[in-house]
């Protein structure tokens, strides 16, 4: 699946993934492939990232939104 972040002041990542975990606003979840629609409240954490070579990315966040749909993540960070 795809993972793109963006703040509003740039994109911070833009890649394939395998696993993605975010720290929702009601506790932290995993959103893997195929995945089905949604859309959640993100607090401030990290989102742990699993690219497709297994390497794990962490990238802190002080809260957003993060849309699933199609195989591709979206989230909107501040």
């Amino acid at each position: 699946m795809t993972l793109e972040i963006i703040t509003p002041e740039k994109s911070v990542y833009n890649g394939k993934v395998t696993l993605v975990q975010f720290p929702g606003a009601s506790g932290s979840f995993e959103v893997l492939d195929n995945h089905a629609p949604m859309v959640a409240a993100l607090k401030q954490g990290s989102i742990k990232i699993k690219d497709t070579e297994s390497k794990i990315t962490l990238i802190e966040i002080k809260g957003g939104t993060v849309q699933v749909e199609n195989n591709h993540v979206l989230v909107l960070a501040d």
